[in-house]
């Protein structure tokens, strides 16, 4: 497995869920991303340009949760790994959406959604 680049905690408003008040009033969603590639030619040069921007990361992951709505939290993670993705130097990316304050019920501490997407 190559080397990897982990944000964790990146929280963002957005308004993504199946009921109406989710949408209208919008809520705090929590993202954590892992990227892997090779990071051996950022270590030789320390050239930013040899790896993944992990500000420009968070902003990208950031636009979209507090973009477009979406019903499922699933359509959001599946989008910015998607986005994150078309980086040609990534082997693969795993993005976890959290909603925390999902409307359920009960007590509960997290629910969150983890798609992981590589190369073919």
């Amino acid at each position: 497995m190559p080397d990897r680049i982990t944000l964790t905690g990146l929280r963002v408003f957005g308004r993504h869920g199946v009921f109406e008040h989710e949408k209208r009033d919008g809520q705090e969603f929590v993202v954590d991303i892992v990227a892997w590639l090779d990071l051996a030619p950022a270590a030789a040069s320390d050239d930013l340009t040899q790896t993944l921007h992990y500000g420009e990361l968070a902003q990208l992951a950031a636009d979209i949760v507090g973009g477009e709505p979406y019903d499922l939290i699933e359509s959001v993670a599946g989008r910015i790994a998607d986005e994150v993705l078309k980086d040609s130097r990534l082997s693969a990316v795993e993005v976890t959406v959290h909603k925390p304050s999902a409307p359920i019920p009960l007590n509960f501490a997290d629910v969150a959604v983890t798609v992981h997407r590589g190369r073919a």
